[in-house]
């Protein structure tokens, strides 16, 4: 009798599996890239696979929710072959889910982590598990030392790794730094031979135009090294205009496509700044050699707009390769200081304060008409940078960075820059990169507003209508409360990123938007600039499906090196508030 009954539950037991082996068959399945949470869940972003058909068509997935229980031994960043669950039967559900059925390749399986007590490691990424088991020998790390392991397969749900080699000791600002650097895999510094040979460069040759002889100025913050946008003014054609002229320094110039540093400047992709250390996208000294210096003839790629002086309404633009020379260097602090009070330093003359006064006012006007015509999101989110020395191993303090209006004179100019070159790329067929910002996702928007009705008492509408948006922002009152909020609508909106195609950026209102303007530190502006360099000197520029290739790769530099940036700014802001609970001092921000 016992014997029946076990071989019955055994045969339930294989058709239940056998079902299941035959519904898994069926189920559609895709591959992309895994994106770990804290939480311990992830999303899979999908880039091929089956997709489930609804109503006789086939549906585009979006991104498919991948619970804890179902991530397996898959990692951030692998790409991972996913089984599509079916909807829970009785259950709204707010996406696709699945589970995770094979890695199909392993992102890395180096990475950073700091040694603990009892034999354990903890990586630097909060994305990867949470603890690692040490195996083998440790190559002279001890507690409290950062490492870099080769991770083994878990056993009995247990990840385990042995040390490659020891990196620094955890506390230190190079030792934090350089363990960052090694998880997120940036770049190192130039060397002195690189920068030497970088400084040698000759500039090609191409007909310009000589704007010397207009008032110019630069405008950056007051540490600045490398001055790479300047302004200029001069009289329009008639009393009732003036030609505001941006002029970008005239990187293609000195970096021509494929050459040696535009190979390393596209590995980089930007210049990456992190607290204490920055990693420049070009060497330093080109760079010093292409900024534009006061007092010095320098090259430049100008945009020159004729501007209505009583409404600031762009009427013309022209683009042209250039010569100027910049009359003042000025900082944000002291054209601020004589924003707020009139004030200006000693050395200043009325023409100075003339032409920064119509600066100030015909960007005012400039910002207005854009208000109106393109309805931009506005979400002026202050930014805690951690002040520090590395040199020194000293993290000196915190300082709050709010957008100021002297830094908004400056960005009017280069948006107006932006959006000239990506509309002209356009209408002349050049091939570009466009920086595309897409409208919000319904799901998360919808949670957005479930999580302002709940939380705060407020009923936002629909944030992927852009004047909902505006008026939800415009309404909420001047309090604490109003940064939290900012904070989450934030990151309720997709990430900006790059394209081949001048597709929509939603935040800005705009379509047809280039990046043209920081071409020392960004790729994607140097290789713009290229293309039209190439344009404008007869050659052939490269095809949109070059341009393709680069926007992707671009992408994925850029979040990178936003990861990089966070976890170097999260871990030295804990080590400063470590040292001042220490000290018995709750002072938490300086400046």
């Amino acid at each position: 009798m016992k014997k029946d009954r076990k071989k019955h539950l055994r045969r339930l037991a294989d058709r239940r599996e056998a079902r299941k082996q035959e519904r898994s068959s069926r189920a559609p399945k895709i591959e992309g890239i895994l994106k770990m949470a804290q939480g311990g869940f992830g999303f899979v972003s999908v880039e091929s696979g089956e997709k489930p058909e609804k109503g006789g068509k086939q549906e585009e997935l979006p991104d498919v929710f991948i619970p804890a229980k179902f991530v397996g031994e898959a990692l951030d960043g692998d790409k991972v072959l996913v089984e599509v669950l079916p909807p829970r039967h009785g259950v709204e559900e707010k996406g696709p889910a699945g589970r995770i059925i094979a890695v199909l390749d392993r992102r890395n399986d180096e990475i950073v982590c700091e040694i603990l007590a009892g034999n354990i490691a903890r990586p630097l990424n909060p994305r990867l598990p949470d603890e690692i088991e040490l195996t083998g020998p440790r190559h002279g790390a001890k507690r409290g030392d950062w490492v870099k392991l080769r991770l083994e397969y878990p056993v009995d749900g247990v990840w385990q790794g042995h040390v490659i080699r020891l990196i620094g000791r955890s506390g230190m600002v190079s030792a934090d730094l350089d363990a960052v650097m090694e998880e997120f895999e940036l770049p190192p510094r130039y060397s002195e031979a690189e920068d030497a040979e970088a400084a040698l460069i000759v500039p090609r040759e191409i007909r310009r135009e000589d704007f010397t002889s207009r008032w110019t100025v630069t405008i950056d913050p007051f540490d600045a090294k490398d001055f790479d946008d300047a302004l200029s003014l001069a009289p329009g054609a008639d009393p009732d205009t003036l030609e505001l002229g941006i002029h970008i320094s005239d990187v293609a110039s000195f970096i021509e496509p494929k050459s040696k540093f535009d190979r390393q400047a596209a590995k980089r992709g930007f210049s990456c700044y992190l607290p204490g250390r920055t990693l420049p996208m070009l060497p330093p000294k080109l760079t010093a050699k292409i900024s534009m210096q006061a007092g010095e003839k320098s090259r430049a790629h100008s945009v020159i707009f004729t501007v209505d002086r009583k409404e600031g309404r762009i009427l013309a633009s022209r683009r042209v390769h250039s010569f100027v020379q910049v009359d003042h260097r000025l900082n944000y602090e002291e054209v601020q200081t004589f924003i707020d009070r009139g004030e200006a330093p000693a050395e200043w003359d009325d023409a100075l304060k003339q032409g920064v006064s119509t600066l100030l006012d015909v960007t005012r006007k400039m910002r207005k008409q854009r208000a109106k015509l393109e309805r931009f999101i506005d979400l002026p989110l202050p930014e805690i940078r951690v002040l520090c020395d590395e040199g020194a191993n000293l993290i000196n303090g915190l300082s709050v960075k709010i957008s100021r209006e002297s830094e908004a004179i400056v960005e009017e100019c280069m948006l107006a820059a932006n959006s000239a070159v990506g509309a002209e790329m356009a209408e002349k067929g050049i091939a570009g990169i466009y920086r595309v910002h897409p409208e919000p996702d319904p799901e998360r928007a919808s949670e957005f507003s479930d999580m302002m009705e709940q939380n705060f008492g407020l009923i936002p509408g629909d944030v992927t209508n852009r004047d909902n948006c505006i008026r939800f922002i415009h309404s909420l009152p001047d309090d604490p409360k109003r940064q939290v909020i900012l904070g989450l609508l934030l990151r309720s909106l997709p990430r900006a990123g790059y394209a081949e195609k001048g597709l929509i950026h939603f935040a800005l209102g705009k379509k047809l938007y280039s990046h043209f303007t920081s071409p020392i530190r960004r790729y994607s502006d140097l290789t713009v600039h290229q293309q039209l360099w190439n344009f404008d000197s007869g050659n052939r520029t490269r095809p949109s499906s070059s341009m393709a290739k680069i926007a992707e790769l671009l992408c994925g530099q850029e979040e990178n090196n936003d990861a990089a940036y966070y976890s170097a700014s999260d871990r030295l802001k804990l080590r400063y508030l470590e040292q001042r609970l220490e000290a018995g001092d709750m002072t938490m921000f300086e400046g």
